[in-house]
C-alpha cells in the first residue's frame, strides 16, 4: 500500500526533520521510502517543502500532483500553496498560526489566517487545523510544532504509522535532553488530532 505525505512550512519549523521521523517510522515497519526536499531559502524564512513516498513500487521522491494522501502544513498559507498536490479526498492538517514567509512580505500581498482556513475548507478533502501555538505553550517549547503535527497525522491514520511507531522513531531519533518533550508534543498533536 502507497502513501505519500507532502509537508510544508517556513524555514526553521523543523519540516525536514518530521519528513524524517516519517520516513524511519515507515522504513521500521519494513516499507521501502524515498524523501526530497526543496528548502530554497529556507534559512531566511522562505518556504520549505519535503516529500515522503512510502511503498513497494516508487520511483520518483517527488509526490505527483493530485496524489498526496495527506499534507502536514506548518502554516496554512503553505497548506493553500501545496493543495493542488492533494488527492481528491486527501487530508490536510495544518497549524492555524500564520508565519509569513518572505515571499509573501515581499509581495505586499494580504496574508490571513481566517481567509486561508476557509479556502482549506472548501478545497481540502479532509481538513484539521490544530492550534499550534497552544499545543507547544503545554508542551513547553515552541520548538515541538513538527512533532504535533506529527501526532495529528499518527492519530488520523493517513500515513499508516500508529501513534505507537511514531513514539518509537522520535525516540531513536531525537537527542536524548530533547525526549520527554517530544513525547508531550506527540501526545498533544494525537489529542489536537483525534478525528
Amino acid at each position: 500500500m502507497n502513501k505519500n505525505c507532502l509537508l510544508c512550512g517556513v524555514g526553521g519549523q523543523g519540516v525536514v526533520l518530521a519528513s524524517r521521523l516519517i520516513a524511519y517510522a515507515a522504513m521500521e515497519k519494513g516499507n521501502f521510502v524515498r524523501t526530497a526536499e526543496t528548502i530554497g531559502m529556507a534559512q531566511r524564512g522562505g518556504s520549505v517543502v519535503s516529500h515522503v513516498r512510502i511503498g513497494d513500487e516508487i520511483y520518483s521522491p517527488q509526490v505527483p500532483v493530485g496524489s498526496a494522501d495527506v499534507i502536514l502544513a506548518f502554516e496554512p498559507g503553505e497548506a493553500v500553496r501545496c493543495l493542488p498536490y492533494l488527492k481528491k479526498d486527501g487530508l490536510v492538517i495544518a497549524d492555524s498560526r500564520i508565519v509569513k514567509p518572505v515571499t509573501a512580505s515581499l509581495g505586499g500581498s494580504s496574508y490571513n489566517a481566517e481567509e486561508m482556513a476557509g479556502y482549506l475548507e472548501k478545497h481540502a478533502g479532509k481538513l484539521i487545523l490544530i492550534d499550534g501555538e497552544a499545543i507547544c505553550r503545554e508542551a513547553g517549547s515552541p520548538k515541538v510544532l513538527n512533532v504535533a503535527l506529527l501526532g495529528a497525522a499518527a492519530q488520523s491514520g493517513a500515513l499508516g504509522i500508529t501513534p505507537e511507531e511514531m513514539l518509537d522513531a522520535v525516540r531513536k531519533n531525537v537527542k536524548e535532553k530533547f525526549i520527554a518533550l517530544n513525547e508531550k508534543a506527540l501526545m498533544l498533536g494525537r489529542k489536537a488530532g483525534g478525528m
